[in-house]
């Protein structure tokens, strides 16, 4: 009897040592168990890059991890969410995107990812106004002026963007179909370069994030004709919007989202999705955002995602629109 009792206790003993293999990966291992990536598809000192340190370096206290900013610039923000969506889906490595992401895959058709399938939204994280920015030198003192110059001169004018694909690319060519008149686009790889050869005249005007353009307006070295968004930016208040100065139908919201590979595992995204929205609650992050003109965006992942899914249509139609085709 003794002897049975012991190999039941060593039988039971070893099934108990098997337990943890039968366990979910998912449970195994405790998120996050390393630094996580914050994939920017623009450069350095872009809008959506501002925005992607604010709210990671404040996530990483919450989380306890290191957030570290990857800038992956190139083809419109295809190249960074072909890497998320094709990287590891262990949730440490994590899409920072802006509006474009809706536009890609009407003007890129041959994308190495579907943008629906293979990633999925998290949550947006902040909404802000492009700002219609010229060279002072250019004379042009508000929209009104631009659109007479341009319409004076079909196609001699040329607007930059951050590159082909990217939210203000979008947002320039919904402005000049709506104003009615031809400009040449030409895409840089972020919104610093852009802006640098809008100073330097190279180029005619630009729908820079306000979050880069701000400081630059207020030194004088930009001049901002007109904001994108359908109200006035508290940031500008003194800035009408494009619809205010003569074109109707031109509004466009830049926002900025966290967006991770759809084999994420869900417990994995619920935990990201709700401390990204505690700290877009915090007074830090809300104060932050609003003095570069931004406002924190929160919504619920459903939400997000069908957002993304109509934003993509309507993307699409201005992509018809202005015949745009990935350069």
């Amino acid at each position: 009897m003794h002897r049975r009792h012991l190999l039941q206790a060593t039988a039971a003993t070893a099934v108990t040592g098997l337990l943890p293999a039968w366990q979910p990966a998912g449970a195994q291992t405790p998120w996050p168990s390393k630094p996580i990536r914050f994939v920017v598809p623009f450069t350095a000192g872009s809008g959506t890059d501002l925005i992607a340190r604010a709210v990671g370096e404040a996530l990483s206290r919450s989380l306890g991890q290191q957030i570290v900013v990857e800038n992956r610039p190139g083809a419109g923000g295809t190249i960074a969410a072909a890497a998320v969506a094709k990287g590891d889906a262990d949730g440490h490595t994590v899409l920072v995107h802006s509006s474009g992401h809706a536009l890609n895959p009407a003007i890129y058709p041959n994308l190495s990812y579907d943008t629906t399938r293979d990633l999925t939204g998290i949550t947006p994280l902040a909404a802000l106004p492009n700002v219609l920015v010229v060279n002072p030198a250019k004379g042009w003192k508000t929209q009104a002026e631009l659109v007479a110059a341009a319409k004076a001169r079909p196609g001699a004018l040329n607007f930059a963007s951050a590159g082909t694909g990217s939210a203000s690319h979008l947002n320039a060519e919904k402005f000049r179909l709506r104003a009615g008149f031809d400009a040449l686009h030409v895409p840089y790889r972020g919104t610093p370069e852009a802006i640098t050869n809008v100073i330097g005249g190279s180029n005619d005007f630009f729908f820079a994030p306000m979050a880069s353009a701000l400081p630059l307006i207020r030194e004088g070295r930009l001049q901002a004709l007109a904001v994108s968004t359908p109200q006035r930016n508290a940031a500008l208040p003194n800035v009408p919007t494009t619809v205010e100065a003569g074109v109707p139908g031109s509004d466009y919201t830049f926002w900025v989202g966290m967006i991770v590979a759809s084999g994420v595992p869900a417990a994995v995204q619920r935990r990201l999705h709700e401390e990204t929205l505690k700290v877009l609650a915090s007074a830090e992050i809300k104060d932050r955002l609003n003095r570069s003109g931004a406002d924190p965006m929160p919504m619920a992942q459903d939400a997000f995602n069908a957002f993304i899914r109509t934003e993509m249509e309507a993307a699409a139609t201005i992509a018809r629109a202005a015949d745009l085709k990935a350069q």
